[in-house]
């Protein structure tokens, strides 16, 4: 009994022991970043925006590629959430010891099982390597770092929004963080009349190479058009449009429509090498409505 308490005693030593001489980061920071929310509390479904920057070390070194910006949300076990992995409107190659690169980014909270406290961690990271950039401020380990932290709150059903016809069944990433769904040649979304002035957030995509001239797109309110737009192939789109009491009228919904001018089959297109037959529109990722005050 005594001596299996000693190997078990030793054991722990040795491991703390370990721990504490772990390999130090000791490769000097290229730039501090940084972050601020437009809301410290969000509900589920609805849009955060975030305005990054990042100040460079006057000593750094130039970073040689395109570095990609990970943006991890984090349950108060550390567990991810989702997170917006993106790249910087400037590329990084671009830029400069001491200079300030600052940008803003819209990320909406996704509709997962989740609500209570949440922090938000950032870095830059190699898609060809892997490897990340070291980076200083409040490190979290692995060369992340801590920049705001946000409350997740239940979702606002008041305002939610229907998709009804025009659409495919909604589709997941492997992970189930982002979901999305294709319309037809026009889908139609409703929600409650709020009989005031509104803003309504639109963001899709056109993911795949369907033609060389860009789908053109509406939407609709009624048979007002209240927006429209060039949407290239790969480019995402995030449309703020601001609806006023007589747009909306005076039924107890609202309509909109999201119209595209052609859509394509991916199995027709050869280069996509799909076997999907349906007919295809947009990808839209969120409708998000909010009354103004």
């Amino acid at each position: 009994m005594h001596t299996t308490r000693l190997i078990l005693i030793v054991f722990l030593a040795g491991f703390v022991a370990f721990g504490c001489t772990r390999k130090k980061d000791d490769a000097p920071p290229v730039a501090t970043p940084s972050a601020k929310l437009n809301r410290t509390e969000a509900a589920v479904g609805s849009p955060i925006d975030v305005s990054y920057r990042f100040v460079m070390a006057p000593s750094a070194q130039p970073l040689k590629e395109d570095y990609t910006v990970f943006v991890h949300v984090l349950d108060t076990d550390r567990q991810r959430l989702w997170g917006d992995d993106h790249q910087p409107p400037t590329p990084t190659h671009e830029w400069q010891p001491g200079s300030t690169i600052e940008y803003s980014r819209t990320m909406f909270v996704p509709r997962l099982p989740y609500v209570g406290d949440a922090r938000i961690e950032v870095g830059l990271y190699s898609r060809k390597t892997g490897e990340r950039v070291p980076l200083a401020g409040e490190s979290t380990g692995d060369r992340a770092i801590r920049v705001a932290s946000l409350s997740i709150r239940p979702a606002n059903s008041a305002y939610f929004v229907v998709f009804k016809s025009g659409w495919h069944d909604p589709e997941t990433t492997d992970g189930g963080g982002t979901e999305w769904q294709w319309s037809k040649k026009q889908g139609t979304v409703s929600f409650r009349n709020p009989k005031r002035d509104t803003l309504v957030l639109v963001q899709l995509d056109q993911p795949a190479m369907a033609s060389q001239e860009p789908q053109q797109v509406e939407i609709r309110a009624g048979q007002a058009v209240v927006d429209s737009f060039p949407l290239p192939a790969g480019r995402e789109e995030l449309r703020r449009i601001t609806l006023t009491p007589q747009q909306m009228g005076g039924n107890d919904t609202v309509e909109l429509a999201v119209a595209v001018d052609k859509t394509f089959v991916p199995a027709s297109i050869p280069q996509l090498k799909s076997a999907d037959s349906r007919e295809l529109g947009v990808r839209v990722f969120h409708v998000f409505v909010e009354p103004k005050q």
